[in-house]
């Protein structure tokens, strides 16, 4: 898959190794601990996908600008910085295979560098007068706070219907996508609506790969065995939402009862998974997953051809078809 991510960045390859060079500029620090972390971090990043979102849609509205370096390098560092405190929230010791910030230095440090890293953001922003795009991304960031606070308020009672799980990953995954390619179009200049269409289809492509993430869990695709992780976090998304409101009152109430009380026994997580895939919960949400696929791909019919829509346009069937 990673010669299909060097495909796609074809058209602004020569910019997202010049975004490398600026983010880990963007990050120094004067306190020789910050610099150690922060390094740290850039060292273990991963396919930089949502830089590769800013300057394909920059370039497709236009011209890739400083702007577009610094909306990307924003993105980024707001990004990291939830991360970072992510990590901390889930007492995670791991990102990535490789260990998290709070791992290493403990939970204290690992605040104060998501902390510095906002901050980093906001001021790169103000300091280029970047408000509209600011703003963009701030919002992407108030709805990704909202967003794992609902599911952690639902998760609690686990009463997730279609409509609340829909609204959770339109907050916490595709708010991210849908700023990074809102944020690149206004960077180029773009008009206000060429700016709204392309967070639409940020936001339309987002919902599509959380859906391929959520298919993980049950092993479709060539991933060969399934994981239950979800199932053992007690997460609800979309192919078990959809087996539960299907089954009959008996059926339900055995499934909630392993999700809330057996999560960690295979046997068990095992039959939840066979009883999503049986009643028809995989291919569901592959539907959806491909429909909200189409809607992405119809927003970018609407642009002018080039390598940038091009591009995109495989960007967007990658996060479908991807094995990881």
């Amino acid at each position: 898959m990673s010669n299909i991510i060097d495909q796609i960045k074809k058209p602004v390859f020569s910019e997202m190794d010049l975004f490398e060079v600026k983010f880990k500029e963007s990050m120094k620090s004067s306190i020789p601990l910050l610099d150690k972390i922060t390094h740290y971090i850039v060292k273990r990043k991963g396919k930089q996908l949502r830089p590769l979102f800013v300057f394909l849609s920059a370039k497709l509205c236009g011209q890739i600008s400083d702007s577009s370096f610094r909306a990307a390098s924003l993105i980024e560092l707001l990004h990291t910085a939830t991360l970072v405190h992510d990590d901390v929230v889930d007492d995670s010791n791991m990102r990535r295979g490789f260990f998290s910030v709070n791992a290493l230095w403990k939970n204290k440090i690992a605040v104060l560098v998501g902390d510095y890293l906002l901050a980093k953001g906001l001021l790169l922003s103000v300091e280029n007068e970047e408000y509209k795009v600011l703003k963009i991304v701030s919002n992407a960031v108030r709805e990704m706070s909202e967003g794992e606070l609902l599911q952690i308020e639902k998760a609690r009672r686990l009463d997730i219907t279609e409509e609340i799980y829909f609204n959770i990953i339109r907050q916490k995954t595709a708010s991210l996508i849908a700023s990074c390619c809102a944020a690149g179009a206004q960077s180029a200049l773009a008009t206000k609506e060429e700016v709204e269409k392309m967070k639409q289809f940020g936001e339309y492509t987002g919902i599509a790969f959380q859906l391929k993430d959520d298919l993980f869990d049950y092993g479709s695709g060539d991933i060969g065995k399934p994981t239950g992780i979800d199932i053992k976090e007690q997460k609800l998304t979309l192919p078990l939402i959809y087996t539960l409101s299907n089954a009959d009152k008996g059926t339900k109430r055995t499934l909630i009862n392993i999700v809330k009380n057996n999560n960690n026994n295979p046997e068990k997580v095992r039959f939840v998974i066979n009883t999503v895939v049986s009643s028809g919960g995989i291919e569901y949400a592959q539907k959806v997953m491909f429909e909200y696929r189409q809607k992405a791909l119809d927003i970018l019919k609407e642009f002018k051809d080039c390598e940038a829509k091009e591009s995109l346009t495989k960007l967007v069937i990658y996060t479908t078809e991807r094995t990881k």
